[in-house]
């Protein structure tokens, strides 16, 4: 992102015409937006959350009142970029040596480690929607709508409740006609393994004999420092070291069918469907990628068999076991995704794909890792220093550059930018 919006720069058909920049997705923020990528660029460089939000803040962008939105958002990025160095100036960053040294200790008896009943791969092509429908959070649906307010009062709201409902039955008759129709498929792949944490990197070994690697993830830490008592974490923490024999696993699921849906819809100019396919595809994503992990800690896994949760407790995650997604909080590292992609033979199996900037495709697709330890819970690995960059890309075997390159919403230091040839 920061490079697009330097090479806008670059480029006088952009810069001489302040094309605006808008940012947005799930992994970027209003932070990032103004410390790293707004400073690239002289045009209107504009956050917006989700995409069904950039209508109207495109319709601004193109009214009369521009040139005062472009300093309403200016103004805001600088008190942003203040608060952001005054932040900076209060964190004491630890070195990697000292970050490591207060890693969460791992307890063999606390760790309860259980032998997956399934072990390797298993794939779920088709899976019924409605086997998945009573698992969607429709939270999030309502936000991505710009619809605030908490479930289930937003329904009964004064002022929203009305047109709450009508969007909630809208998404009701589209998952009743994807399911009559089957225009939307759901897959899904998960695969379990023997795994150890060897130095910080989680292993995934071909069998028992835990001799022959099939996929190594080199894991995060916060350096931060940190309260006496509380470590410094890793999700490498979570899975015992090589001598114990521990389990992880990872997976991908997708929905099939949506994109097809949204260009039909477009075709007919009915945006408001093309939305509505987008928005209720994603949830239904994220509702599969949570009733597989139900299964699998209660069958193929099976270390929670009796876990018997209703849909509250799922959305407040009040189950053993994590499932942390590649370019969150917890594990920002984008580039796992390649080996998630490799292990599980994901392309073939459900039939979704990485760009080459690893973005997954179609866009209603979720991946990440299976952790059974009953301490594991998620986190944010925070600002990184260069010292654990440059150990990362040891582990991972690539240059420093390149680890900076997809972390570079982490640093907490400027890396040294690279020259840019003109063409």
């Amino acid at each position: 992102m920061q490079h697009v919006a330097a090479e806008m720069q670059r480029d006088e058909y952009f810069s001489s015409r302040h094309m605006p920049l808008l940012i947005g997705g799930a992994t970027t923020s209003r932070v990032h937006t103004a410390v790293r990528i707004a400073e690239q660029y002289d045009g209107t460089v504009v956050h917006v959350l989700d995409a069904s939000r950039a209508v109207p803040v495109v319709q601004r962008l193109l009214s009369d009142d521009r040139a005062a939105m472009a300093d309403e958002i200016r103004a805001d990025q600088a008190a942003e970029r203040e608060r952001f160095a005054r932040r900076q100036a209060a964190l004491t960053l630890l070195t990697i040596d000292e970050a490591e040294a207060n890693r969460v200790p791992f307890d063999d008896d606390a760790a309860a480690i259980v032998a997956p009943r399934r072990p390797g791969l298993t794939t779920l092509p088709g899976v019924p929607i409605a086997d998945v429908r009573g698992w969607i959070d429709w939270q999030p649906f309502f936000i991505s709508w710009g619809m605030s307010g908490k479930l289930p009062a937003l329904l009964d709201d004064p002022a929203k409740g009305e047109e709450a409902r009508k969007l909630l039955a809208d998404a009701h008759a589209l998952l009743d006609e994807a399911t009559r129709t089957r225009s939307l498929t759901l897959n899904a792949v998960f695969g379990l393994w023997p795994a150890n944490d060897t130095g910080g990197t989680v292993t995934f070994w071909r069998d028992e004999t835990r001799t022959e690697a099939a996929a190594a993830f080199p894991m995060l830490r916060q350096q931060a420092k940190k309260t006496p008592g509380k470590p410094n974490r890793s999700l490498s923490d979570y899975v015992a070291p090589t001598g114990t024999d521990d389990y992880a696993g990872a997976f991908a699921v997708t929905v099939q069918g949506a994109e097809s849906l949204v260009r039909a819809a477009e075709a007919a100019h009915d945006d408001y469907r093309a939305l509505l396919v987008k928005s209720v595809a994603d949830r239904l994503a994220e509702a599969l990628a949570e009733w597989l992990h139900a299964r699998v800690r209660r069958d193929a896994w099976g270390y929670a068999p009796g876990e018997d949760l209703g849909p509250t407790d799922i959305v407040a995650e009040r189950y053993r076991g994590i499932r942390p997604a590649p370019g969150y909080a917890a594990c920002p590292d984008h580039t796992h995704k390649r080996d998630i992609w490799r292990v599980l033979d994901a392309e073939r199996k459900i039939g979704a794909t990485l760009t080459e900037h690893l973005a997954m495709h179609p866009a209603s697709s979720v991946c990440g890792f299976y952790l059974g330890h009953p301490g594991a819970d998620y986190f944010d690995v925070g600002q990184l220093a260069r010292d654990q960059i440059e150990r990362l890309a040891a582990r991972a075997g690539v240059p420093p550059e390149e680890a900076e390159r997809w972390l570079s919403h982490r640093l907490a230091y400027e890396p040294v930018a690279p020259e840019v040839v003109a063409a």
